[in-house]
């Protein structure tokens, strides 16, 4: 779409409402408009001595539809706060241009954010009670009911964790980027061990001075890990043996003794083996993942998963025989081959489990996924919303509480992804990752620690994204490492 801004130049706030309205759109800027040539729109942002005044109008098939918005300049309390006023204003003008054109609006509203929780808590840290709560933010966002319940549920979980953490407290993240195949809708950084098995013991070689680097940081600056999530990829793609030697050399560099939770993503139900979670119990895992995505084995073929319905439950099974260990879910919306009787029948086969926690994905149209690539067939957005309507009603009912949410790019539907769980069982990492609330050290290839410092900034520090470039870059990946301690210190973790 062909976009024109006058009085401003907020590109990545206008871009964020063209994505989520008309994602097939690409933004152009030309020097002058050509109404003729498809869509096109024109922002414009005047400012006064009283009120600031965003105007969109967008030009579409000979029509002209507008959309205004303004807060009064009285309202910018710094530069900081005023950027991010006039932001609101130029994304709410264009969202309001925009369902006018389309004749309907996004069950998110505005909101075109990763973490809508963090603005719910912000209300409620203001002192509104559950329901002015809501009602504000549907009006400030034209966020749906539903939606907003959804959020104030998740915001009321993130305060009670950042209620109940210290101020060195940390959680530490382990990526391990390998998988057995690559699913079609994955465009993770993980690579299948049947191409790369020859990369795993450098991998491992390279991740174990990450870990001596890492601990070192975290005892310079005195924090206390209170949390410890091993992700990728799937780390129960390595062998017993790998695991082992992995979990003694994160014990023998951290004091977990203050460790509340330590999950490990099993996910892939064809990795999971009964040696392999002995080891991972014997090293005081609390919590693992059994992700089948789809009970269907006609939707399972079609994401290229090499296992069956059958054998998520043959590992689930395992994993209830070793004991000790509580299990997540993961299931997908919207994902080929399916359709609304297919999600229906897995989310009640799931339900049947009673694993402790469910997390519901919407299926992501990842750029660098095999479904993108090829334009694979799937189900509409109408159909999806249908999905995540049922899941959180039968969720609610069988007393699944959601406790975490979240929201990608190219998500089917605009929609979200919540993580629910039955009372007590929340998984506290997932909610300090999603809501910011806690410095995550991350050690592994494509890892990304996230420093919370004083004052509400965040400072973020990227491994390198491929196995190769990680063993390749390990000294500079440690000399980061060093440099997080001076970022930490002074009272700042």
């Amino acid at each position: 779409m062909e976009l024109k801004l006058i009085g401003h130049s907020y590109k990545y706030a206008v871009e964020q409402i063209l994505l989520m309205l008309f994602p097939e759109e690409r933004p152009v800027y030309p020097e002058r408009l050509d109404l003729e040539m498809g869509r096109c729109a024109r922002l414009t942002l005047k400012e006064g001595q009283v009120w600031a005044t965003a105007t969109a109008v967008i030009f579409a098939d000979g029509k002209r539809f507008e959309g205004r918005a303004r807060i009064r300049v009285a309202e910018y309390r710094d530069r900081l706060v005023a950027e991010r006023l006039r932001q609101r204003i130029l994304k709410m003008s264009f969202y309001r241009a925009g369902i006018r054109l389309l004749g309907k609006k996004p069950v998110w509203g505005a909101l075109s954010g990763i973490r809508p929780g963090k603005l719910m808590s912000k209300l409620l840290e203001d002192g509104l009670d559950d329901r002015a709560a809501r009602a504000e933010f549907v009006r400030l966002y034209d966020v749906s009911p539903e939606r907003a319940s959804l959020c104030l549920d998740t915001a009321h979980a993130a305060i009670e964790a950042k209620q109940n953490l210290g101020n060195k407290d940390v959680c530490l993240y382990i990526g391990v980027p390998f998988c057995p195949t690559r699913c079609a809708y994955c465009s993770f950084v993980s690579q299948a061990v049947e191409k790369s098995m020859n990369l795993i013991p450098p991998f491992l070689d390279a991740l174990k001075k990450d870990i001596q680097a890492t601990a070192a940081t975290v005892k310079d600056c005195e924090g206390r890990v209170i949390s410890l999530y091993c992700g990728g990829g799937t780390p129960t793609t390595l062998s017993a043996m790998q695991l082992d030697t992995l979990f003694t050399e994160l014990e023998r560099n951290f004091d977990l003794s203050a460790c509340r939770e330590l999950t490990v993503e099993a996910g892939r139900p064809d990795t999971i083996t009964k040696e392999k979670l002995q080891v991972l119990r014997a090293h005081g895992v609390t919590r693992v993942s059994v992700n089948p995505q789809t009970m269907s084995d006609r939707v399972l073929k079609a994401i290229g998963r090499k296992h069956t319905a059958a054998e998520v439950l043959r590992a689930l099974e395992c994993v209830r025989d070793v004991g000790g260990m509580q299990v997540n879910m993961d299931l997908i919306a919207g994902l080929p081959e399916d359709d609304l009787t297919g999600f229906r029948k897995t989310l009640e086969q799931v339900l049947c489990l009673g694993v402790e926690n469910i997390t519901v994905h919407t299926l992501s149209l990842k750029k660098g996924s095999k479904i993108f690539l090829e334009g694979t067939k799937l189900p509409g957005a109408e159909e999806v919303g249908e999905m995540l309507d049922y899941a959180t009603e039968k969720l609610r009912k069988a007393n699944y509480s959601p406790y975490y949410l979240y929201r990608q790019k190219y998500m089917s539907g605009g929609f979200e992804n919540v993580g629910w769980s039955l009372p007590g069982k929340e998984n506290l990492y997932n909610i300090c990752i999603m809501e910011e609330i806690c410095s995550i050290l991350a050690m592994g290839a494509g890892a990304s620690t996230k420093l919370a410092l004083a004052g509400g900034r965040l400072e973020r520090i990227f491994s390198p994204k491929y196995p190769k470039e990680y063993i390749e870059g390990i000294e500079k990946v440690c000399s980061d490492k060093h440099d997080v301690a001076k970022l930490l210190k002074g009272g700042n973790l």
